[in-house]
This record gives C-alpha cells, sequence and structure tokens, in this order.
C-alpha cells in the first residue's frame, strides 16, 4: 500500500498489499483529521487480500469527503464491495465485476447485499448476486455501477482528474452534498427536502460562502478554508 499527498488529494494505492484492512483504517482515521483533506482517490482491483472478517469497506464508507475509485482491471468479491464503498467509480476496458461469492456457497460480506441493491436496483442485483455472474465494463457502466470506462493507461489520470475538479470545491459544500444524498434515501421526502434546506442554510454561515462571492466577483479562482 502506497499513500500519497498531492494538494488537497490524498491517494491510496491498495495494489500488492496483503491483509490492508487494518492499514487501510489508520489512513482513513488520518484523513479524517487531515484539515487539507478533500478529496480521495483510491485505487485498486483484482484480488484483495484479508477482506475475511475485517471490513474494507467500512473505513471508505464512514469518510465524509468523496471518495473516486480507480478500479485496475477485475472488482470481483471484496474488491467490488470496497468499490461500492466509494462515491465515484471508474473502470478500465474489458474488466469484471461482480458478487460471486454465493458459488462458494457464502453471501457477500462487507456490504454487498446492501450497497448494490442501492445503487442499481433491487432487480439488477438479485440476479448478481444471486446467480453470482460476472457483467463486463459496458454493461456495470450502463447499469451504473461504474461512472466512467477508460483504457488501464489513463485510469490513474481520469482518476486524478475527477479528484482535483472536486478538490477545487468548498470542502463543506462537499461533505455536506454527500451527507444530502446518501441520508437522504433513508428518510422520507419531506424530511430529505428539510434536510436539504438545513444542509443548505448552514453554508451561509460558512467564511467559504463569502470567499466564493468574493471571487466571483473578482474574477478569480475562489481559495476555499473549509470554515
Amino acid at each position: 500500500m502506497t499513500y500519497t499527498e498531492v494538494g488537497h488529494c490524498r491517494i491510496i494505492d491498495l495494489d500488492g498489499t496483503d491483509s490492508p484492512s487494518a492499514e487501510l483504517a489508520e489512513l482513513c482515521d488520518r484523513i479524517t483529521w487531515d484539515e487539507e483533506a478533500r478529496v480521495v482517490l483510491l485505487i485498486f482491483g483484482g484480488e484483495i487480500n484479508g477482506a475475511g472478517q475485517t471490513s474494507l469497506a467500512e473505513p471508505i464508507a464512514k469518510l465524509k469527503l468523496p471518495v473516486v475509485a480507480a478500479i485496475r482491471g477485475d472488482a470481483i468479491g471484496p474488491a467490488l464491495e470496497l468499490a461500492l464503498a466509494c462515491d465515484i467509480r471508474i473502470g478500465t476496458e474489458n474488466a469484471r465485476f461482480g458478487l460471486p461469492q454465493i458459488r462458494d456457497r457464502l453471501i457477500p460480506c462487507n456490504g454487498g447485499t446492501q450497497r448494490l441493491p442501492r445503487l442499481v436496483g433491487l432487480g439488477k442485483a438479485m440476479q448478481m448476486i444471486l446467480t453470482g455472474e460476472l457483467i463486463n465494463s459496458e454493461e456495470a457502466c450502463r447499469i451504473g455501477l461504474i461512472n466512467h470506462i477508460t483504457d488501464s493507461g489513463s485510469l490513474i489520470k481520469m482518476g486524478m482528474a475527477l479528484a482535483q475538479e472536486m478538490a477545487e470545491k468548498s470542502p463543506l459544500s462537499l461533505c455536506y452534498v454527500k451527507e444530502a444524498l446518501y441520508n437522504g434515501g433513508d428518510l422520507t421526502l419531506d424530511q430529505g427536502l428539510r434536510m436539504e434546506l438545513d444542509l443548505y442554510l448552514l453554508l451561509f454561515t460558512t467564511s467559504d460562502r463569502n470567499e466564493g462571492i468574493a471571487a466571483f466577483r473578482e474574477k478569480r479562482k475562489p481559495d476555499f478554508k473549509g470554515d
């Protein structure tokens, strides 16, 4: 596992890491308290070792910052469950995606049964999990499982571009948007609308809002601080 800081982006590469659960959890804790961090780029793919009883997905899912997943090749079993815990997913051409645990008389245990239907719908999730089928990147993009497809050589470049684009935004706005989108799904429409308005009004009390207005008037790039 490698960890890199590039501006306001925090990059975690799980490639070749054995039993990464504890180390990933520690990094996520570190990022949570990092006042300069605004977006996380998580790079992984293929087989993920050590993804048994200790969840890889939960530390990522608990991050308030947006998380972009750059998935090298296949995302099968625990790797897909990790991808589902991220907010935006980029896949590569000719990759496969699936939760085939049922073939081994098991079920997904890192959030797959809960996050997949919320993302692609109950019917498609039922089919994928009950049959253990693997779908290609084109089908994954069509159903909304991944957001973008690129060639392997451009994967990190696209992931960084997306992460840096978001990192230029107000960190408070990024966190509030993520909170509204995820928490709203468990509320009635009226409750969700009230939550959205509350979060919107909270932003009026921040220095970042004043900075955004000043930057617009002065025709310059805003310098958001997250307060």
